[in-house]
């Protein structure tokens, strides 16, 4: 299947297209993006949609620099839950290097690469779209938005030695050289940023040492391999889906950028349907929420995309064998026996060590 982005690739979007006076709706739909669906961050989207979308809206916009007024609204959390780690690590260098090592978490159709040699590092910020299109936009966004990272670990004054872009200069550069300096260049043989090796010593100010293993540990837990499967990729996108109300094989579809037989076919391959991997995904989703007694059961049909409570009683019902509230009442009473039982087994060793003559 083709290459997905997060939803967050395009943060700020709909409030810049409004400043420039373009309809940001009705470019997003042109691509087959959703714009509800936008407000979902981590929901993965077809990449090559939001290339040519960004295109499109350079060009209803009159503006050479759409992408870089777009990466001028990145936020550090617009990276996702690898924000976490990387406010997390030492220094300049593993940061990087593990924004580098795990983008395709963020973005499927980046291939960075950090190299050092003679006292400088090189940050190449490569593309690849399945099909012919111009990425100028997307580059210029791409490249502003680590050039917005390294200044978040460098401070705001901090300059690189050269931004290289493969494309011709704007008509005006001058949110170009607003944005990176002076040391903007165009017509390059690479895209990227190049600055002084030392800067990937200085140490992160950020980083608290103490929640580092914590927010490693948190990521390894939900990082996927890069050749995450068909399926994989789909009970994300179910996951991510099923609070919008707006579940569907054509919704998932639309984000992996296939039509829905395409969809079925690889999922039939791997010997598994749409519906079951919705009811499996519903499933998971379903124990967690209803053993909190916190979470009443509307919620959580809602949560579940159920369009209706009873809808999701009936389902519950099919799937468990019992209602959700006895299901719920059954947990919190085993959770209960659990914990009494290792009271009593605590008190025990207590008095047993107490009593002990040694």
């Amino acid at each position: 299947m083709k290459p997905l982005v997060r939803n967050a690739s395009l943060s700020g979007y709909v409030e810049l297209s409004r400043s420039l006076g373009i309809d940001p709706r009705a470019l997003m739909k042109r691509v087959g993006l959703d714009p509800v669906g936008l407000t979902v961050q981590d929901r993965w989207i077809s990449g090559a949609a939001v290339v040519r979308l960004l295109e499109l809206s350079a060009a209803a916009a009159h503006r050479e620099d759409f992408g870089l007024l777009l990466a001028e609204r990145r936020r550090f959390s617009n990276l996702g839950p690898i924000s976490l780690v990387l406010r997390e690590e030492t220094d300049v260098r593993s940061a990087i290097a593990f924004l580098v090592r795990y983008e395709h978490m963020y973005n499927e159709m980046l291939h960075n690469r950090l190299t050092e040699a003679d006292g400088l590092a090189t940050l190449k910020v490569g593309f690849s779209p399945t099909e012919p299109m111009s990425v100028r936009q997307a580059m210029e966004l791409a490249v502003g938005a680590f050039h917005q990272v390294l200044r978040e670990f460098l401070g705001a004054r901090w300059q690189p030695l050269s931004v290289c872009f493969t494309h011709p200069a704007p008509t005006d550069p001058s949110s170009h050289r607003r944005f990176f300096g002076p040391v903007v260049e165009f017509d390059q043989e690479f895209n990227g940023i190049v600055f002084y090796s030392s800067d990937l010593d200085v140490p992160n100010a950020m980083s608290d040492p103490l929640l580092r293993t914590y927010a490693r540990q948190y990521f390894e837990s939900i990082a996927v391999a890069r050749d995450t499967s068909e399926p994989d990729r789909v009970r994300e996108l179910i996951g991510a889906l099923l609070p919008t109300g707006r579940c569907s094989v054509e919704q998932v579809a639309a984000s992996l950028g296939v039509d829905r037989r395409t969809v079925h076919r690889h999922l039939a391959a791997s010997g598994e349907t749409f519906s079951s991997l919705l009811n499996a995904t519903r499933e998971e989703l379903a124990r967690q929420l209803v053993a909190n007694p916190r979470r009443s059961l509307t919620d959580i049909s809602g949560l579940l995309g159920f369009s209706a409570p009873s809808a999701f009683s009936r389902w519950f019902r099919e799937r468990f064998g019992c209602s959700a509230r006895d299901w719920r009442t059954r947990q919190v009473t085993e959770q209960y026996a659990v914990e009494r039982d290792a009271e009593e087994r605590g008190a025990v060793e207590r008095g047993a060590t107490q009593g002990d003559p040694r």
